[in-house]
């Protein structure tokens, strides 16, 4: 007891305060999320984004040597699909020679050792702009399933190492794992986006790719009916453990910042790694308050990915890796 124990020995400065700190962040931690678009010399700006950008598959490929040189170990890739690829099917995305199929082939060709995570979902390729098939203003679960599985299997033919199914279709890991097996792709993993909530922070991601839910008659307006309810709490933990039991090797919570409690509460629950994804509202937001002076970019940018490593993630998935990595 006081005065005997005085708590304040162990942060007296910085190198007692570094010998005795509890959580570390590494550019092991982070999975870096890249958005490939068609053509040559691509470089654009996402506005609602800063300093992050779609990227055409030459500066892919730069981009990749970049990361791995610089320490980061694992790439999550999306693609923007020009609109008369999309329809309500998903066509394009089972498409060998389509640019998610081109893009994996790049980053695997320009280092071969970079871990390839391929995001699995209709939205970039629906003319609507949702997840699944919609017909009569409902989304369709199970024909839907066929759909990703194929996606799936496309990817990991192409040379994906982990397909990221972020759908939040019923049933689509056992669908996905048992489509990959047949097919012998036993070694292909997957990453589920297990609880993926119904948030307000994805609208830069979506501008990203312009794969906003469209605004007509008989589509819904939102995911609300398949992402989940953010007043939820006890269903991410159901919903994770069903998709573990479906076959997924790594589950993810996403949003990251304002869903703490779930990854503690899942990472408590489950034997598999952990990942979330710090996403593109979360990193607007902070880019725009460190602009106007307000915050202290690199300061509240580690504090949140400590935030991140103290809940108990294993992977974090965030726009800011490079600049972490730069800053460690």
């Amino acid at each position: 007891m006081y005065p005997l124990i005085r708590n304040r020995r162990l942060r007296a400065n910085e190198s007692i305060r570094r010998l005795v700190r509890e959580t570390i962040v590494t550019p092991d931690d982070f999975l870096a999320p890249l958005f490939v678009v068609e053509g040559k010399g691509v470089k654009e700006e996402i506005a609602s984004m800063p300093n992050y950008y779609r990227l055409s598959l030459d500066n892919l490929e730069k981009e990749v040597k970049e990361l791995w040189g610089m320490g980061l170990c694992a790439v999550l890739l999306f693609v923007k699909v020009q609109d008369n690829l999309k329809d309500n099917d998903g066509k394009e995305a089972l498409n060998p020679f389509g640019l998610m199929q081109r893009a994996i082939k790049t980053v695997k060709n320009a280092c071969p050792q970079m871990l390839v995570m391929t995001d699995v979902a209709m939205d970039p390729y629906s003319s609507y702009g949702h997840d699944g098939i919609v017909q009569d203003g409902q989304i369709l679960n199970d024909e839907t399933l066929e759909v990703l599985t194929e996606m799936s299997i496309s990817h990991a033919q192409a040379g994906a190492d982990f397909v990221a199914p972020s759908d939040m279709m019923d049933g689509r890991i056992l669908s996905i794992r048992e489509g990959l097996d047949d097919e012998n792709l036993i070694n292909t993993g997957i990453m589920s986006y297990s609880a993926k909530y119904a948030s307000s922070f994805y609208g830069p991601f979506r501008d990203a790719l312009d794969s906003a839910p469209v605004d007509i008659k008989n589509v819904p307006k939102d995911k609300k009916t398949y992402q989940m309810d953010f007043a939820n709490r006890f269903e991410a933990i159901r919903e994770t453990q069903m998709d573990i039991d479906e076959g997924a090797d790594i589950v993810m919570v996403k949003p990251g910042i304002a869903y703490l409690d779930i990854l503690r509460e899942i990472k408590n629950e489950v034997d598999v790694p952990v990942a979330v994804y710090q996403v593109s509202g979360e990193y607007a937001m902070l880019k725009a308050a460190a602009e106007k002076g307000w915050l202290d970019h690199d300061a509240v940018m580690m504090e949140q990915l400590i935030a991140f490593k103290r809940a108990g993630a294993n992977i974090i998935a965030s726009y800011f890796a490079k600049d972490v990595v730069k800053l460690l």
